[in-house]
């Protein structure tokens, strides 16, 4: 039985997040739980922690990444996005969330996918931008609607890097596809296999983009019926 301890390392992961305790700490405390569980002397299981970290740069990119974006949001990052977007008067939540879809997908199909995210992207900037121009466009929102848009948000940087990398020849998707077919007696390309993408990227954004116009018309059914109305006819839609 001394073999399956280790597993109890995932178990407080389990815990850990179903108490929604810190992600980075709970990470971190399974790990040195397992390492310690597994036989690994304290001194060696910092050695290995620390090889890890700085073996796996996207990992100490965002943990390094996670306290600067906390320092700017205490000094007003949010507001001052909110503010910046309450002046451009034309701008509504589709076409936000649309031109990041754009810019995220495009961004990624080119090798790029650290430009945006959740951390460093989504929660300082684009949901405190589309909160204020849903407060434009609707009237101010409750609670559950403004939670239901920040998920929207998330969603949307989450289809636009998904569909945006399988087009980028180098992204590791696309070599395991590549490995995969070779061994399977089918010779083909890394370029050949992105190209293929592109189609699959191409629909993933309309649907995606017909999906923030139904949310948007569906957030301004919740309103009052007369500002529902205006608000729709304002973003070119007929109103519920």
């Amino acid at each position: 039985m001394t073999e399956y301890l280790p597993l109890l390392g995932v178990l407080a992961v389990i815990v850990g997040f179903a108490l929604r305790m810190n992600p980075l700490l709970v990470v971190v405390a399974a790990g040195l739980i397992t390492g310690a569980l597994a036989g690994y002397a304290p001194r060696a299981l910092l050695e290995l922690l620390g090889e890890a970290f700085l073996t796996n740069r996207y990992l100490a990119l965002f943990v390094l990444t996670l306290p600067v974006i906390g320092l700017l949001e205490r000094h007003g990052l949010r507001e001052h996005a909110e503010n910046w977007i309450a002046r451009m008067r034309g701008m509504t939540v589709p076409r936000l969330l649309i031109l990041y879809h754009a810019l995220r997908q495009g961004f990624a199909a080119i090798g790029l996918p650290g430009l945006g995210g959740h951390a460093q992207t989504v929660r300082p900037l684009l949901a405190p931008m589309a909160e204020a121009a849903a407060d434009i466009q609707h009237g101010p929102l409750s609670f559950a609607q403004r939670m239901k848009l920040r998920a929207w948000c998330a969603a949307t940087d989450n289809v636009a890097l998904f569909f945006g990398e399988d087009i980028f020849i180098a992204f590791g998707a696309v070599l395991l596809m590549q490995g995969f077919l070779a061994t399977n007696g089918i010779a083909l390309e890394p370029l050949q296999i992105a190209l293929w993408g592109i189609p699959t990227g191409v629909a993933a954004f309309a649907i995606h983009a017909w999906r923030v116009r139904r949310m948007s018309r569906r957030l301004a059914g919740e309103m009052p019926a007369g500002t529902a109305a205006d608000d729709a006819a304002a973003d070119g839609m007929p109103p519920q």
